[in-house]
């Protein structure tokens, strides 16, 4: 046990069955952890990608993994859990103008791997996405990029753990504005009705990253992400907002 408890072995899924049954886990959360428990044996996936992830990335990419709920509001650009390769490669270019081709693609990659995360069997997170309208509007890489960027939208937006909503251009000022784009993370609930890890606000910023736990922290953070989310549209309304636009990028 006291190896278990300090990571020093690795976890057998019938161990991770006996160990819930005592505890009285709940069978979702069982289920999870014995997901889990069959990658122990391995490195996290991303550190094939050790070569091209920014230093303390991987950390988000891990806690990431781990979340059981998303909230993200974006005002600039797509998530990248929810970006196309095509509009992906263009930001990344972008981003290192410096970097070969090579490494482009391996940044790509990463990006697109990390995407498994809302389509696995095993316990998929809830997500839930607001995006201002006015980044649907602007043409990253152009209409034939932004036209295939936007059906993703809305074919990702049919995924039964996934709500995506658009905040109009009236809604005016409202919190996103204010506090920028932001990650909000929730973790499974232990045996105990507990969360597993205090709930952690993400921001990624142009030169660092920014991570909060503290409740006061994410309780803002929660408070502006529930502003934004009550000036969005409906799910239909933002998806056939969507789906308006990507045809208008086709016709374009």
């Amino acid at each position: 046990m006291w190896r278990i408890e300090s990571g020093l072995t690795s976890m057998r899924s019938h161990d991770v069955l006996t160990m819930c049954t005592i505890y009285g886990a709940p069978a979702d959360l069982t289920e999870a952890l014995m997901g889990l428990a069959k990658e122990t044996k391995a490195r996290g996936w991303w550190h094939s990608y050790g070569d091209v992830i920014p230093e303390g990335f991987d950390v988000f990419i891990g806690l990431e993994g781990a979340a059981s709920h998303l909230s993200v509001y974006q005002g600039q650009l797509i998530p990248g859990l929810l970006q196309t390769e095509d509009y992906a490669r263009v930001i990344i270019r972008a981003h290192f103008p410096d970097k070969d081709e090579e490494e482009i693609e391996r940044r790509v990659a990463l990006r697109v791997a990390r995407q498994t995360l809302i389509t696995r069997v095993t316990a998929p997170p809830t997500l839930h996405v607001a995006l201002d309208e006015g980044l649907l509007r602007r043409p990253i890489g152009g209409a034939r990029i932004m036209a295939g960027q936007l059906a993703h939208l809305v074919e990702a937006s049919e995924l039964a753990h996934v709500v995506i909503r658009v905040v109009p251009c009236e809604a005016g000022l409202h919190q996103g504005v204010l506090s920028g784009s932001f990650f909000i993370m929730r973790f499974p609930l232990n045996g105990d009705g507990r969360a597993s890890e205090p709930p952690t606000v993400y921001a990624d910023g142009y030169t660092g990253d920014l991570y909060l736990d503290k409740p006061k922290e994410v309780e803002r953070y929660e408070a502006a992400f529930g502003d934004i989310w009550n000036q969005s549209l409906d799910e239909e309304a933002s998806r056939r907002l969507i789906s308006e636009m990507a045809g208008s990028y086709e016709q374009g």
